[in-house]
């Protein structure tokens, strides 16, 4: 048994120091509670490049700079109905200027671990 394990559980013989057991309890919910979140914010901006640099290579590299405003309206309109308002015009640019600054993965990749989607946007807007 680790030596905090003895300290929560042998303050007498049957007695359990309930202040640390629960302190020790919340330590371990709260670490994973930021792990999983740091998790899903990386996730998130690899998902937004992605979208970007997907649209980036359909309607930009095809040439279709003014059709592609009438095609991101009507994906925008169909994504939120979907995914809700995180696909709205706006932001739907954001992605696609996204994908153009951290164009290499592999350092959007490293730095995803560190950054969150609102620190891309300030980088990719400033």
């Amino acid at each position: 048994m680790s030596k905090k394990k003895q300290e929560i559980a042998m303050q007498g013989e049957t007695q359990i120091d309930e202040t640390a057991l629960f302190q020790h309890i919340s330590d371990i919910i709260e670490n994973r509670k930021a792990r999983a979140g740091a998790y899903a914010n990386r996730e998130i901006a690899l998902m937004y490049w992605e979208v970007g640099e997907y649209i980036n290579s359909i309607i930009l590299d095809g040439g279709r700079a003014a059709y592609g405003k009438n095609i991101l309206s009507t994906l925008s309109t169909k994504l939120i109905t979907v995914y809700g308002n995180s696909f709205y015009m706006e932001n739907i640019y954001r992605m696609m200027r996204f994908a153009k600054v951290f164009a290499d993965f592999e350092i959007l990749s490293t730095a995803s671990t560190k950054l969150s989607w609102s620190h891309f946007c300030e980088m990719c807007l400033a």
